[in-house]
C-alpha cells in the first residue's frame, strides 16, 4: 500500500510539472529583496576673505584660503524612504539654518525632518555665523557679511540634498568599526594638587593622569557600486571620529583634519570619492599629547593626523561588512535643559569682565569664559535649553545618534555600551550647539568646559537616556 501511494504521489507531481511547464505557471517567485539606492553631491561654502573666523574667544578675520570649505550630502533610499547625512565644513550648526534647510529638504526632496541630519565638522578656521537676532561670542554688531552667510546656509544644505536625490542610484552599504591609538586624547588631566588642569602644557611635571577616558574608535560606512570589486567603483566614505578639530591655527581658512583626510581618502579611490566626517563625542578630547614634546599645530599637523587616520580606515576596509537593505527610521525628541544659576553680582561681574577684555590674551580667559557664559544664560531669562536628541535607524544593526553640541567622551561611549544596535554611531554637534556638555562628575571637577557650559549638570545624563529611549524605540 505504501509503495502505490509513493509512486501515485510521484505520477501527480510529474502532472502538475508538465502542466506548469506547458501553461506558463512556472514557479511562485520570491519577494525581491528591497533594492538600496545613494546619492551624494557637494556645496562649496567656502565665505569671502575678511569674514571673522570662529573658535576663540577674540576676533579674527580670514586672509587666504588654505583649503575650501564644503556641504556634503549623503542620501540613502531603500523601499521608497530616504535619509540624508549632511556635513559642514564649519564649527556648529545654529539651530535656526537646520530648521529652514530641513523644511526645504522636505519641499524639494520629500525627506521628512526626522531623517535629516546636519552636523558639524567643528573646524576653528571657517566662519563665524550669527542668525539675525541671536547673540554672538564676540562682543560688538555682528557683521553684515556673517549674517548674509548663515542666512545663506539653508539654501546651500537643500540644494546639496537635491542634488544628492538627482544622483541616486543603485549601490552597496558596507560598515566598519576599528581603532586608531595615539591619536585622540583627554585635554583634562589630574594635576599633583589634586586640582584638573584642561590642556596644560607640554610635559607638565604636574600632570598625575588623565582625569577621563578617550575613545580611539573609527566607524566608516563605505558607499560602492553593486558589483564593485576594488576603489575605482567606490561612492563615497562616511567617518565617525572622535577628536577635536582645532589643528591648523592662524587666519587662513581651512577645513582642518576633515578635509585633509578627505584628500588622502581620494589620493586613492580618485577624485569624485567624497569623504565625509563627523565627530564622536569629543567635547574633552583633542590631538594634544602632553608626554611627547614635539610642537602639534599648523598644516603639518592637519597632515600628520590626516594619515594616522586615513591609514585606520584602509586598515577597515579590509573588514568592511555589506548591510542588507532596509527602510531608514527616524525619531527625534526636545529635551528640556535646565541653566547653571547666576546672580546679580554674577551678572554684574560679567558685564564688567567683558567690557574689559577685547581678547583672551590681555587677561584671565577663565573669567571671560566664565563672563560669556553668565551673559548668554542671563539673556535666557530662565528659559530653560530645548535641546534635540535624533536617533536613526538602518535595519536591525546600524544607528545614528545626533546630539546637540560638544559632548564629552564619558556619555559618548554610555551610549554605545547600551544600544541595542551593534552599530551606533554617535554624532556630536548634531543639528544644533548648545555648547559644551559635560558628564555631571566633570561639573564638581571644574576648569574650561563647565565654566563655559550653558547647561546645568546631569544635563548630559538626561540626552543619554533620551538616546537610549529612542534607540529601543527604534529597535523594536
Amino acid at each position: 500500500m505504501r509503495q502505490c501511494l509513493l509512486r501515485f504521489s510521484l505520477w501527480a507531481t510529474r502532472v502538475v510539472a508538465a502542466a506548469a511547464f506547458w501553461l506558463g505557471w512556472g514557479p511562485v517567485p520570491a519577494k525581491a529583496a528591497p533594492a538600496l539606492r545613494a546619492g551624494v553631491a557637494t556645496e562649496d561654502i567656502t565665505p569671502a576673505l575678511g569674514i571673522p573666523l570662529a573658535g576663540y574667544y577674540h576676533e579674527r578675520r580670514a586672509e587666504a584660503v588654505l583649503d575650501p570649505l564644503f556641504c556634503r550630502a549623503l542620501v540613502l533610499e531603500a523601499e521608497g524612504s530616504r535619509l540624508a547625512l549632511v556635513t559642514l565644513d564649519l564649527i556648529e550648526v545654529p539651530r535656526a539654518v537646520t530648521d529652514a534647510a530641513r523644511e526645504q529638504i522636505a519641499g524639494q526632496s520629500g525627506i521628512p525632518a526626522e531623517r535629516v541630519m546636519i552636523s558639524a565638522t567643528h573646524t576653528h578656521t571657517g566662519p563665524v555665523l550669527i542668525w539675525p537676532g541671536e547673540l554672538s561670542a564676540i562682543p560688538g554688531a555682528p557683521s553684515p557679511a556673517v549674517l548674509a552667510y548663515t542666512e545663506a546656509l539653508p539654501g546651500k544644505i537643500a540644494g546639496a540634498v537635491h542634488r544628492a536625490v538627482e544622483q541616486l542610484q543603485p549601490a552597496r552599504l558596507s560598515v566598519a568599526r576599528g581603532r586608531c591609538e595615539e591619536l585622540t586624547y583627554n585635554r583634562r588631566y589630574i594635576l599633583r594638587d589634586g586640582s584638573v588642569g584642561w590642556n596644560p602644557g607640554k610635559r607638565n611635571p604636574n600632570i598625575v593622569r588623565p582625569a577621563g577616558p578617550s575613545d580611539p574608535e573609527v566607524a566608516l560606512l563605505y558607499l560602492e557600486q553593486p558589483n564593485a570589486t576594488g576603489p575605482a567603483h567606490s561612492l563615497a566614505t562616511w567617518v565617525n571620529f572622535a577628536m577635536h578639530t582645532d589643528t591648523t591655527g592662524g587666519s587662513r581658512i581651512s577645513a582642518d583634519w576633515p578635509g585633509a583626510l578627505g584628500r588622502v581618502l581620494a589620493g586613492y579611490h580618485g577624485p569624485d570619492h567624497q569623504t565625509l566626517v563627523s565627530l564622536g563625542a569629543c567635547g574633552n578630547l583633542n590631538h594634544l599629547d602632553f608626554g611627547w614634546s614635539w610642537p602639534q599645530s599648523g598644516v603639518a599637523e592637519q597632515q600628520r593626523i590626516a594619515t594616522l587616520l586615513g591609514a585606520a580606515v584602509f586598515r577597515l576596509y579590509k573588514q568592511l561588512q555589506p548591510l542588507p537593505a532596509a527602510p531608514p527610521r527616524g525619531k527625534r525628541d526636545l529635551v528640556e535643559l535646565e541653566l547653571p544659576a547666576v546672580s546679580a553680582e554674577d551678572l554684574v561681574a560679567a558685564r564688567a569682565t567683558v567690557a574689559a577684555a577685547h581678547d583672551d590674551r590681555g587677561g584671565n580667559f577663565l573669567a571671560l569664559v566664565r563672563a560669556q557664559r553668565i551673559l548668554d544664560v542671563a539673556a535666557r531669562q530662565g528659559r530653560p535649553l530645548r535641546a534635540e536628541v535624533q536617533v536613526l535607524a538602518w535595519g536591525r544593526d546600524l544607528a545614528w545618534v545626533g546630539l546637540p553640541g560638544e559632548i564629552f567622551t564619558e556619555l559618548g561611549l554610555a551610549i554605545k555600551q547600551r544600544s541595542p544596535f551593534p552599530h551606533t554611531l554617535v554624532v556630536s554637534l548634531a543639528n544644533e550647539n548648545i555648547g559644551y556638555v559635560p558628564d555631571r562628575r566633570s561639573y564638581l571637577e571644574g576648569n574650561y568646559e563647565p565654566e563655559s557650559a550653558r547647561c546645568a549638570a546631569g544635563s548630559g545624563e538626561k540626552l543619554v537616556e533620551t538616546a537610549i529611549r529612542l534607540l529601543g524605540e527604534l529597535r523594536e
